[in-house]
C-alpha cells in the first residue's frame, strides 16, 4: 500500500506539471529585465500597446535568443526634468533592479526650446543615480530642429556624447535614425514614427541595446 501512495503522488505531481530538479541541477536563466525610460518615443504614442518600441524591441530580442523582457517606461510631453522626477519611484515599480535603462529623454527639452544646459543638468542627474545603484545604461541621443538654429543644435547634440563620456555609459546618437523626415514612417501628427517606424527604430538601434546587456 506505500508502494501504492508513492506511485500516486508521483503520478499526482507529474500531472500538475511539478517536479523537482535533481540536485546540483543549473537553474534557467532569468529573462534580462530592459526599461525604456523615456517620453513618447519611448512610450509608443499614437500606435497600440503592441506596436510601440518596448513590444518591438522585446519582440525582436527574443527573435534573436536573448531572452528578455522590455517594460515600457515612456511618459508623453516628459521634459528630462519630468523624467527625473520619476526616475526612483519608476526604478521601484520594476520589482527589481533592470539588466539595462534605456535612457530616451531631452527632445521634449528641444520642442520647447528650453536651454540645453538646463536638460544636460536633469539628463547627468539621472545618470548618476543609475551609476549609484549599478544599473547599466544605453543613452539614446536626439537631434535639434533646424529652426532652432545652428548655436542651439550644437549645444543641444553635444551633451549627449559629453554625458556618455562623463559616466562611461555607451551612447546611441540619434534614437530616429532612419526615420526623422521620412513621411511614410511618421505619424500624421508629423512627430511621431508609426508601426513602421519603430521597426526601423528597434532594428537599427537592436546591436547597440545587444552589446550593452552584454556589458552587465
Amino acid at each position: 500500500m506505500a508502494r501504492s501512495m508513492r506511485y500516486g503522488a508521483l503520478a499526482l505531481l507529474v500531472h500538475l506539471g511539478i517536479w523537482l530538479a535533481p540536485a546540483g541541477a543549473a537553474a534557467p536563466p532569468r529573462a534580462k529585465l530592459v526599461w525604456a525610460f523615456g517620453d513618447s518615443l519611448a512610450a509608443g504614442y499614437g500606435l497600440p500597446p503592441a506596436q510601440g518600441f518596448s513590444a518591438q524591441l522585446q519582440a525582436a530580442l527574443r527573435a534573436q535568443g536573448v531572452a528578455a523582457a522590455v517594460r515600457n517606461g515612456g511618459v508623453a510631453g516628459d521634459t528630462a526634468a519630468q523624467g527625473r522626477a520619476r526616475l526612483l519611484w519608476g526604478l521601484r515599480g520594476l520589482g527589481r533592479a533592470p539588466d539595462l535603462v534605456i535612457v530616451e529623454l531631452g527632445a521634449n527639452d528641444m520642442l520647447r526650446g528650453l536651454p540645453p544646459a538646463q536638460a544636460r543638468a536633469n539628463l547627468d542627474r539621472i545618470l548618476g543615480e543609475l551609476r549609484r545603484r549599478k544599473i547599466p545604461v544605453l543613452l539614446a541621443g536626439m537631434r535639434a530642429a533646424p529652426n532652432l538654429g545652428p548655436a542651439y543644435a550644437r549645444e543641444f547634440e553635444a551633451m549627449y556624447p559629453a554625458l556618455a563620456r562623463r559616466h562611461g555609459v555607451p551612447l546611441y546618437p540619434f534614437f530616429l535614425e532612419g526615420v526623422a523626415g521620412k513621411r511614410t514612417m511618421i505619424q500624421r501628427d508629423g512627430l511621431h514614427p508609426n508601426a513602421r517606424g519603430v521597426r526601423i527604430i528597434v532594428r537599427n538601434i537592436l546591436p547597440a541595446v545587444r552589446r550593452a546587456l552584454g556589458r552587465r
